[in-house]
């Protein structure tokens, strides 16, 4: 079926193969941004070792790991992984689709942490050490309770910005949506259809998750104006 048109028919025609790879890119989406979330700690934990040198060399990497597109890392990961000598290491394309897409979030995730945990005030930091708390208490109970909810709006943009980036998984034979409109295209010569059926699923998925994380901004910055405005009527008070 070779078209140079619009046509319904073949619009309904590959609907159904396309809407088959709903479920792996919502899957692939969704594991990759658990995967950040818990790696943004490992890199917001490692840059708080005091030692300089190892300081500088995290930064560097994370640096480097931002700075290289995720297109790139994937092919890296998913081609030259096994060519490295001594390792030859073989991964599904799914799981280097994880990796690949989870590990460079994970380097934006981490400076929002490391935001979040810097915005607890210097006094809470103080009262655990004057109550004598564990590292894992001090930052169990006291400082990740007040760091992470005022992050919450900027990690929900990153879910967004991941959903998004995830059909470059399809470069590397992860069957999600981006990949099945390519292969319905390259067997019927015809990229129009599945291709806007592509778009189309993104901005039903993506447009509604985008005004709800807008109205959880809102809701947060309200709540968090409201705590300031207690702290500074309480301060009022004591002077």
């Amino acid at each position: 079926m070779n078209t140079t048109y619009w046509s319904w028919d073949t619009f309904f025609e590959a609907l159904p193969i396309v809407l088959q790879g709903l479920g792996i890119t919502v899957g692939l989406t969704i594991t990759c941004y658990l995967f950040a979330l818990l790696f943004g700690f490992v890199w917001t934990f490692l840059r708080r070792v005091p030692n300089k040198a190892f300081n500088w060399i995290i930064t560097w990497v994370m640096e480097f790991i931002r700075s290289t597109p995720p297109l790139v890392q994937l092919f890296f990961i998913y081609y030259a992984f096994p060519m490295i000598p001594g390792i030859g290491l073989t991964l599904s394309p799914f799981t280097s689709a994880v990796i690949g897409l989870g590990v460079h979030f994970s380097t934006y995730i981490g400076e929002i942490y490391r935001s979040g945990i810097e915005s607890v005030d210097k006094g809470q930091w103080e009262a655990s050490r004057a109550l004598n708390f564990t590292t894992v208490d001090k930052w169990k109970k006291i400082i990740l309770p007040q760091a992470v909810p005022p992050t919450i709006p900027m990690l929900g943009n990153y879910f967004i910005i991941m959903f998004k980036e995830v059909p470059l998984a399809s470069t590397i034979s992860v069957a999600g949506i981006m990949f099945m409109a390519n292969s319905y295209g390259a067997q019927n010569w015809s990229y129009l259809e599945p291709l806007t059926i592509v778009g189309i699923i993104f901005l039903l998925l993506s447009y509604p998750s985008a005004i709800l994380i807008k109205k959880l901004e809102v809701k947060m910055n309200t709540r968090f104006d409201k705590n300031a405005i207690v702290k500074s009527d309480k301060k009022g008070a004591i002077m």
